[in-house]
């Protein structure tokens, strides 16, 4: 008789876990958005943002960006109102008095907290960046437009392996790259050097078109010498490269990420720590769920002075710590002091932690 109990115990659990979820989450986007248009509508009027690029190109990219980057507060928030109440309502004593265990009384907390994290992932995979995309596009139309087109110094590319491009000045004007210098080395030794006052993108072969150039190729003791007016090359390197968006990895899909990384590693670039602390967040975060869920259930399966009110604001408290630990941890990637992959997991590896020792202490 005890197996059906269980059953129907089990999905009482879940549709109860997942409800408050959704519902918390209705809660805290229809605040978030308030609070957005208040302080957005100056620009939108300012600019004159339409009505359905507003509802539908910002707010349907901006809700699911919302929904995902506060995943563990949502989850937190959730456990522990739902928990607290069954606490508050003896629920919980009624349960464990009938022979179900702690450790069984979590199976259905776990397996709504993979429904959540599967939830969480299927927003950061697929939804979030193309809507981030769109939503980023309108931003920079009518919240914060691009009037002053901008220049960028400095710019060193490892083009492919032993190829290396340096450019000193890309004007977006005319997307036109100055002193440009190409560089091929093999086996530790510069076998040619390619010189120009510029480099202009041409639409028409989708190549550099290279003014007043100048190369010399090492052939040994000898080299050969090459010198014109104009010359047209095609680069790995495109003009789209110099147009990059800073948060660009916020706005591409997995597949297109991890190629991403596979280029920027090819190239050298420096921002390809970016690049993967963005690929670990989209697991790590929806991972939080399992971790969130454990402790939000161990801290408030017990009645305790202070009721409902004391359990909610411990788990506000310890969400943002998490939240605010994620976003710490990106600090040892981007100074080189832990691999990208030992940082971004840290803060769940230490919340397991906690997790396991209220789990221990739940019960007695």
């Amino acid at each position: 008789m005890k197996l059906p109990h269980i059953k129907l115990l089990d999905w009482y659990i879940i549709k109860k876990y997942i409800g408050t979820y959704f519902f918390t989450i209705l809660i805290a986007v229809a605040i978030i958005i308030i609070f957005d248009i208040s302080e957005k509508i100056e620009k939108f009027v300012e600019h004159q943002a339409p009505l359905d690029g507003i509802i539908f190109d910002y707010y349907a990219g901006f809700i699911p960006w919302i929904l995902n980057t506060f995943c563990p507060l949502f989850v937190f928030v959730s456990a522990i109102f739902f928990t607290s109440k069954l606490s508050q309502n003896s629920e919980i004593i009624a349960m464990l008095s009938t022979g179900v265990s702690f450790k069984r009384l979590l199976a259905p907390y776990m397996a709504s907290a993979a429904l959540i994290a599967a939830f969480s992932m299927i927003l950061g995979f697929y939804i979030i960046p193309p809507a981030n995309k769109t939503r980023l596009d309108f931003e920079d139309k009518y919240v914060r437009p691009k009037d002053v087109v901008s220049n960028q110094r400095n710019i060193h590319y490892q083009v492919s392996p032993g190829e290396f491009m340096y450019v000193e000045q890309f004007s977006t004007w005319s997307n036109t790259a100055y002193r440009f210098t190409l560089e091929k080395i093999e086996d530790d030794k510069l076998v040619s050097k390619l010189s120009a006052e510029s480099a202009a993108w041409d639409t028409t072969f989708n190549g550099w078109r290279l003014h007043n150039y100048f190369q010399r190729d090492f052939y040994g003791e000898s080299e050969m010498v090459e010198a014109g007016n104009t010359r047209d090359t095609v680069l790995a390197v495109t003009v789209d490269d110099f147009y990059r968006r800073e948060n660009y990895v916020a706005s591409i899909n997995q597949k297109e990420l991890n190629e991403y990384i596979r280029i920027q590693n090819m190239r050298g670039d420096a921002a390809v720590k970016k690049s993967l602390i963005e690929k670990h967040n989209r697991i790590a975060m929806p991972f939080s769920a399992f971790v969130l869920s454990v402790i939000a259930v161990s801290l408030s399966s017990r009645r305790k002075r202070g009721g409902l009110g004391l359990n909610i604001g411990i788990g506000i408290a310890l969400s943002f710590i998490y939240i605010l630990f994620m976003r710490f941890s990106e600090m040892f990637v981007r100074t080189d002091t832990l691999p990208v992959i030992v940082a971004i997991w840290l803060p769940n590896f230490i919340f397991s932690i906690v997790a396991f020792v209220l789990y221990k202490l739940a019960p007695k």
